[in-house]
């Protein structure tokens, strides 16, 4: 499987291109308010997308997408618990900035709603839709289960997990959220986060502050 990625935007958020072999389609996951250096990323693998995955709400991972579904002709796929974040970014972007910050933002007209326990079959791949609320009420994570992969958007990091001080967050519900959908998997999983570097499940129950005692 070819997983590729590049930090965009201010927030130096992952946006990743997923695909059997090069040259052919492709998922994307998490498309930050820079299609232009999305567009780079597909060039660089000769990749099309099929389809967005998004994450959660906040204006770094789905800022872009409304442009990128219109510029690519694929469909877009979000939490609706996310709907008061998605769908009004200019209230989002006044609350986390004070106005708006240079940057390629274009809400949804319209989007396909995640499920949580629904297998996304895209691009010759399956993604497992892991809802985990708590840094957003409609955050998700996308397991590729045949390849032993983890998409966790802004649930866990390398060495830390998500902020829960914005609205519609809360740190006991993400630590729920952590015991039962994502520290379930095997220690062996791959875990490619919103921000930084990859890491496995193993490392981040041997090393992660946060995860000790779960």
């Amino acid at each position: 499987m070819l997983i590729d990625h590049q930090p965009l935007w201010a927030a130096q958020t992952n946006c990743y291109v997923v695909a059997p072999e090069r040259g052919g389609p492709c998922v994307v996951v998490d498309v930050p308010p820079d299609v232009s250096g999305l567009l780079a990323l597909l060039a660089k693998h000769d990749l099309t997308p099929v389809a967005l995955l998004i994450t959660h709400g906040h204006i770094d991972h789905v800022g872009g997408a409304g442009s990128a579904a219109q510029t690519l002709q694929a469909g877009a796929y979000v939490h609706p618990d996310d709907d008061f974040l998605t769908l009004d970014p200019s209230t989002q972007l006044r609350m986390l900035f004070g106005g708006i910050p240079p940057g390629d933002f274009s809400p949804l007209d319209s989007y396909k709603k995640l499920q949580h326990g629904q297998v996304l079959e895209l691009a010759g791949l399956a993604f497992e839709v892991r809802h985990t609320p708590g840094h957003t009420p409609g955050h998700c994570c996308f397991y590729v289960s045949a390849d032993g992969v983890l998409f966790s958007g802004d649930q866990l990091f390398a060495g830390s997990i998500g902020r829960t001080d914005l609205p519609g967050g809360d740190f006991d519900t993400l630590m729920r959220s952590m015991a039962d959908q994502v520290l379930t998997l095997p220690d062996e999983v791959i875990v490619h986060p919103g921000h930084g570097p990859a890491t496995t499940l193993a490392a981040e129950r041997r090393f992660n502050p946060f995860l000790q005692g779960i």
